[in-house]
């Protein structure tokens, strides 16, 4: 009906691990429910053969790659399920007050997680109607408990939202992420619209960024690639810097920098995979995206010939307080 009907994209199953097993375990566990997989990859061959180029996605929270094989060799046939390894990951790094806590390693490792070698074949988020329920709040809440409008919440918040959009994967944005809303998500309290304009700015920064992971501006194609490398990391000053690409060369390597402390950082150097000119594409710190959002100043970066972080090039930059810079060459 859902495709039929109402021509939807696809469809997202929920809780899958109920529909094999009876107590949501996963394969292996007691209370396995044979017909309940066949189902599902029945079901998901029948929308392949009806529906081609409808997408099918598993709530299936276990890392199990078996949810996204194919029904030939014994998978349920999902096109992509989420990935718990990246929410939870991401969660426990950013909401914690002391910057010198923060685990670069979760982080890397949650950006690179993988279930097969087809990084889409898992959608990645830092928000949904189970991290923002269930005894925990949204992520701006998380981080300070009754101000989520707070200059920490807000930085700390957005870095969670760069790492979204710029890892492999398929990105989700969860119902009023993009408006800032607090508290916690209950099902009967709808969006409040009215945060539109009260949050105009950080509207715009997921409007930015969802452009950039859609290279939109035909200039960022790495974003919309499988491959990745981090060829920066700094675990004592929680920086970190990873290369995008699809092809490489210039509109296609992209080169993200974090910067997980509340601390600016001036002539900061990393490594480039080509000499030249680097266009900055997105500023974390843009003093558009609103109250919080100081307006450090960052530049464009000229990346001169000698190496780096095992890159053969190196640029210098300068970086806001918990703010993300953007990298790509335009030739």
């Amino acid at each position: 009906m859902w495709l039929e009907e109402y021509h939807a994209d696809g469809l997202r199953w929920d809780a899958i691990s109920y529909i094999r097993n009876i107590e949501g375990g996963d394969a292996g566990s007691p209370g396995n429910i044979p017909d309940g997989w066949s189902l599902m990859q029945w079901v998901n061959e029948e929308i392949r053969r009806l529906y081609p180029g409808r997408i099918v996605i598993a709530e299936g929270m276990h890392r199990n790659p078996w949810v996204t094989k194919d029904t030939g060799a014994g998978g349920a046939g999902f096109n992509a399920q989420w990935d718990a390894a990246f929410v939870y990951n991401m969660r426990r790094v950013i909401t914690p007050p002391d910057d010198n806590s923060r685990d670069m390693g979760a982080i890397s490792g949650a950006i690179q997680h993988r279930y097969d070698p087809d990084a889409f074949k898992r959608v990645i988020y830092t928000e949904s109607h189970d991290a923002d329920s269930n005894g925990h709040a949204r992520l701006p809440e998380e981080i300070w408990p009754g101000k989520a409008d707070s200059r920490f919440s807000r930085k700390r918040a957005a870095l969670g939202a760069v790492m979204v959009f710029t890892s492999p994967g398929i990105p989700m944005v969860f119902q009023g992420q993009e408006l800032l809303e607090g508290r916690w998500f209950r099902d009967n309290d709808p969006v409040e619209w009215a945060r539109l304009e009260e949050e105009r700015g950080v509207f715009d920064m997921y409007r930015d960024l969802a452009a950039l992971r859609r290279n939109l501006s035909g200039a960022v194609r790495g974003l919309c690639g499988q491959n990745i490398h981090f060829h920066h990391f700094n675990n004592n000053e929680k920086v970190i810097a990873y290369h995008r690409w699809d092809k490489q060369g210039p509109k296609d390597s992209v080169v993200v920098v974090l910067n997980m402390m509340d601390k600016i950082r001036e002539g900061y150097v990393i490594g480039f995979p080509r000499a030249g000119l680097w266009k900055l594409r997105f500023d974390g710190d843009c003093a558009g995206y609103g109250e919080g959002f100081s307006g450090h100043p960052a530049h464009d970066v000229e990346a001169a010939a000698d190496g780096a972080d095992g890159m053969p090039c190196y640029g210098k930059i300068s970086l806001g307080p918990y703010t993300a810079l953007i990298y790509s060459q335009e030739e």
